[in-house]
């Protein structure tokens, strides 16, 4: 019997379902929501860290709480895909930051200064970082993730602000005889609180950047944005936030009230001898 030559194109191969599965590499951006395959872990991207044993994601969930995963092949959920992460590498952008100002070639972000810009929750800081993060770097600034304005006074007490280490926060819904005024009414002349009327940040940028006709309304008592989702057809809050975050590029994408509340804060914490009695 002669050598049947139909077999002798794969005697090394191995059998098909042998080989490594290959996953679409996706890269970890900021405010970027994702399932851990492992755990069921789910939690937006705040930042990267690398040790000895390789780059690791830090992903925070909508409590605040946040953990360190391994970027590993395949190890996170997108959408329903099974993706592998990999870190974000910022392009070269054009010459001119999100803010209109004129980008300084040659120039390295400052060191971190000593004062900080504190962001009501971790959408706002997703956007925040988005638009202003070029601008925040080159001035030294931080922004960090406050998690609701209960927790201001514990924050303030922990980091004791001072002349030349101040604090500027971001709120949701700073209107006339809310809580949110009663909270920040009496804090001194080092911390400066502002923020947009809005209950939401989603609600802050333009409808029609997100493509829909205006921000649907939402009865009181019920979670807003699980009510916007369910009103737009949008699967869950993490679908939301995605749709909402990878739809702001520019000022232009957002209310005004938004972009001068943040201005606000920026020449709070990097202009000396500006007074939060002059930038209300």
């Amino acid at each position: 019997m002669g050598f049947d030559d139909r077999y002798s194109s794969d005697i090394f191969a191995g059998h098909a379902r042998s080989k490594k599965p290959v996953y679409r590499k996706v890269p970890a951006t900021r405010g970027l929501v994702a399932e851990v395959v492992a755990d069921g872990w789910v939690g937006a991207v705040t930042g990267w860290e690398k040790t000895y044993d390789g780059e690791f994601v830090r992903l925070e969930d909508r409590r605040g709480v946040d953990k360190l995963y391994k970027l590993r092949e395949g190890a996170f959920m997108i959408d329903g895909e099974r993706v592998t992460l990999v870190r974000h590498v910022e392009k070269q952008g054009p010459q001119r930051s999100a803010s209109g100002s004129r980008k300084v070639a040659h120039v390295e972000a400052k060191v971190a200064a000593p004062s900080r810009i504190w962001v009501e929750g971790i959408h706002d800081a997703a956007i925040v970082e988005k638009v202003w993060g070029h601008d925040l770097r080159v001035e030294g600034v931080v922004v960090e993730y406050l998690e609701g304005l209960d927790n201001l006074q514990q924050r303030l007490d922990e980091f004791g602000p001072g002349p030349g280490r101040r604090v500027g926060v971001l709120a949701d819904h700073l209107v006339e005889g809310s809580k949110e005024t009663r909270l920040t009414a009496s804090l001194g002349p080092d911390v400066f609180v502002t923020g947009h009327p809005f209950v939401d940040i989603w609600a802050a940028v333009k409808p029609a950047s997100v493509g829909i006709p205006s921000w649907p309304d939402v009865p009181l008592g019920e979670e807003w944005k699980t009510g916007v989702c369910r009103r737009l057809g949008w699967g869950d809050r993490r679908e939301g936030f995605n749709r909402v975050y990878n739809a702001v590029n520019s000022f232009a994408d957002l209310d005004p009230s938004l972009i001068g509340a943040v201005e606000r804060l920026v020449d709070f914490t990097t202009v000396p001898g500006v007074r939060k009695e002059d930038l209300r």
